[in-house]
């Protein structure tokens, strides 16, 4: 417990504190978005097929909140500190040393109680390391998506902005 809560502050801090990158909107669209995949992959993995599961094999509350504010918050980091305007070997880079971090992340949290709350069932950090490059590639591709339709929306607001004035 103490590692979860400990988790949630520092990312939760991290994220609020250095986001310089997005907007208000795409905060809010990626962080929705993550809650959405998130309850998708648990629904079948943890659920289901019972893969992993956070604190007990039953659904509890405190899932929820690894639901809610743990997972965003490290999106939110991971798009705001993204190399967008580097070469593709540098963004790909990026994406294994996240990828790296993360499954040592998901390690970190399958110790022992106190500092532990993840647990494996016939999951293995092997898959988490092969999964994980196409969840940040999920989120890469909906966060360029969201301002693909920002700037369409920008322009057609500007379109209907300059009919007004003739």
């Amino acid at each position: 417990m103490i590692g979860f809560i400990t988790a949630i502050i520092l990312f939760n801090l991290v994220c609020f504190t250095t986001n310089k990158r997005l907007t208000k909107n795409q905060f809010v669209h990626i962080w929705t978005f993550t809650i959405a995949l998130q309850a998708v992959t648990e629904t079948f993995i943890d659920f289901k097929y019972h893969g992993y599961w956070y604190f007990s094999k039953e659904i509890n509350w405190w899932v929820l909140p690894a639901f809610t504010i743990l997972i965003p918050p490290v999106n939110i980091i991971f798009l705001n500190w993204y190399p967008f305007k580097k070469t593709f070997y540098k963004q790909m880079l990026y994406i294994l040393c996240w990828t790296i971090a993360i499954t040592l992340y998901e390690a970190a949290a399958l110790l022992p109680e106190p500092w532990g709350y993840f647990h494996h069932s016939w999951w293995s950090i092997w898959y988490s390391l092969l999964v994980n490059p196409f969840l940040l590639i999920a989120v890469l591709s909906y966060y360029r998506w969201i301002c693909k339709i920002e700037s369409c929306a920008n322009l057609d607001k500007n379109r209907a902005c300059f009919l007004k004035k003739d």
